[in-house]
């Protein structure tokens, strides 16, 4: 009893005590709170994930109805793409939204920002998954279905979302490693040894790119304090004011590029991409072309360009060595093509080539450049998905992925030969198709901010795939007969009889040519399309209403952190 009344008397006195010595919070915790209900339309921002991963939870519940697969996995990518559209109108027309999780404002919630970056290619991804579907309800067969393609792909496509559409970079890291996980299962769809070759080299250089990218935002943590995107642009722009070393955030800035660009496949590191793409089904191929190395360079425009932009625009040499890895990925890209017999590395190659003019954009960083990457990108996962459609149908008609043992399609298939010449048109950059206007953009950039060997980089580049591409057409497509045998009719009756070729039917050459429609759409109607991404460049280099749409009554940091020993501990209470 004694025990119990002094505990009793010295409890509260304790507490007390407790409560005059601690430091009052920095922030008044009552008005980090959200009160506000939630408008039915701001539930746009994260549905996305709510589609994919219940479509997936189904997918996987029903996995022994494999006639119910395809179905299901259509009407969640149709309820997608319906949603990405109107929240892609909705930052249109209102600018860049946010949504917090648990009603906490940030730092303490996680949020979802959106911006018309990250809405618009979110749009794009979920079109060209429609047409990866489709494509696969042909080419996935029943044991494909069985053993999980359809949950791989709604998982891999909660990761691509998740990635456009967060404000957080852990939770960025979150989405790719949700992103890996599917396509380590797509990958491996049907255990033959070549695909697990090829997973293995693509498992293991994407897990050391994930594991720099940790430690990249560990760093970021311990310098900031926070891993919100729009409070770490105020923090790195007060370190910066305040004259603050810069050796830490350099540091942070080149893992970040390393590590993303790995994911984007730019040089060096982008040798594990040609090794590997050309493994899986075509589908996965095409989706993988399509959409994970354009989210790898989403992350590194968002990270450096955005979050980061204002600790390197006070480096002279930062973006001159994004420059160079950028003409190298290029120039070097375009000799791989060339070289290449077998179509699917030719293609990889080709992908990389892409990769390398975004990277340009990058490098200019200015807002035409920026504008010029966006719809590059955008006409990047609609032409990349469909050339890797196109050849494996190719390949599928003549039995082989060999030129030399290629040829005779146009005189069997002259409206398929058709959608694969406009491609080459497209990725090649000649008008009036979809490439033409952003290498156009770029060219113009490049010239008027003094980058004349990145433009040059950018022509002969181009000209290298062109004239890869050519080799394919005039091999696989245009001549009668595989090397070796005369051109005519008897020279073209090898075509559809390899075991493959019942892939080609109208339902997979009708997701390619949707494709490629909206290729020639993106060209013909590029005045509106670059009005768009024009005004997600603007927003790109003025951050203000992305900061405000996080923080609405203004960021809590106007001070840069003292990161001495002696202040640690309130500026953590603070953080």
């Amino acid at each position: 009893m004694a025990i119990d009344m002094g505990v009793g008397v010295l409890l509260p006195f304790l507490a007390g005590a407790v409560e005059g010595m601690a430091p009052k919070p920095a922030y008044d915790y009552l008005d980090a709170y959200v009160k506000a209900d939630v408008t039915a339309q701001a539930w746009l921002i994260i549905a996305p994930i709510a589609i994919t991963m219940v479509a997936g939870t189904i997918l996987l519940m029903f996995r022994r109805r494999v006639a119910w697969q395809f179905p299901i996995a259509l009407i969640a990518l149709v309820l997608l793409a319906i949603n990405n559209i109107a929240l892609l109108m909705w930052i249109l027309e209102d600018g860049p939204q946010t949504m917090t999780m648990g009603r906490w404002l940030p730092p303490f919630g996680i949020s979802f920002s959106v911006d018309l970056f990250g809405a618009g290619l979110n749009a794009a991804a979920s079109l060209v998954a429609i047409a990866g579907v489709i494509f696969a309800s042909r080419e996935i067969e029943w044991l494909g279905s069985r053993y999980g393609f359809y949950p791989f792909l709604m998982l891999l496509m909660t990761g691509v979302c998740g990635s456009f559409l967060t404000g957080d970079l852990f939770n960025l890291y979150v989405w790719f490693e949700v992103l890996l996980i599917s396509s380590f299962g797509m990958f491996i769809l049907g255990s033959e040894r070549l695909q697990l070759d090829g997973a293995i080299k693509y498992a293991f250089l994407n897990l050391i790119a994930t594991t720099l990218f940790l430690i990249a935002t560990g760093l970021t943590y311990a310098v900031f304090g926070t891993l919100n995107m729009a409070d770490l642009m105020t923090r790195a722009a007060a370190y910066v004011e305040a004259g603050e070393g810069s050796a830490p955030l350099y540091t942070i800035s080149a893992l970040f590029l390393i590590a993303f660009g790995m994911k984007a496949a730019a040089f060096p590191v982008n040798f594990w991409l040609p090794a590997s793409y050309h493994t899986p089904r075509v589908v996965v191929q095409a989706l993988f072309a399509g959409l994970l190395t354009k989210v790898g360079l989403y992350a590194l425009i968002r990270s450096l360009t955005f979050v980061f932009g204002a600790v390197i625009a006070t480096s002279e040499v930062f973006f001159d060595i994004v420059a160079l890895v950028a003409a190298l990925t290029m120039v070097l890209a375009g000799f791989g093509a060339l070289a290449q017999s077998d179509v699917r590395k030719l293609a990889g190659y080709t992908v990389i080539s892409g990769i390398g003019m975004m990277l340009a954009g990058m490098a200019m960083n200015t807002q035409g450049s920026l504008s010029a990457t966006m719809a590059y990108a955008v006409h990047s996962m609609v032409t990349m998905t469909a050339l890797y459609m196109v050849l494996g149908l190719a390949i599928a008609l003549t039995g082989s992925h060999a030129m030399q043992r290629m040829g005779g399609i146009y005189a069997v298939r002259p409206l398929f030969s058709a959608l694969f010449l406009i491609l080459v048109f497209a990725v090649a950059g000649l008008p009036p198709f979809s490439g033409f206007w952003p290498k156009l953009a770029l060219v113009r950039a490049g010239l008027e901010g003094g980058h004349g060997w990145l433009v040059a980089a950018i022509l002969f580049s181009g000209f290298l795939v062109t004239i890869a591409l050519g080799r394919v057409w005039a091999h696989a497509f245009w001549r009668g007969g595989p090397e070796g045998t005369p051109d005519g009719q008897a020279a073209i009756e090898h075509i559809g009889v390899s075991k493959a070729a019942g892939l080609v039917s109208n339902q997979t050459v009708a997701p390619v040519t949707a494709l490629v429609a909206a290729a020639i759409a993106l060209g013909i109607f590029a005045g509106p399309f670059f009005a768009l991404t024009d005004q997600a460049a603007s927003g790109l280099q003025n951050s203000a209403p992305y900061i405000e749409s996080v923080f609405p009554k203004g960021p809590p940091v106007s001070q840069p952190m003292d990161l001495t020993p002696a202040s640690t501990g309130a500026q953590g209470e603070a953080s």
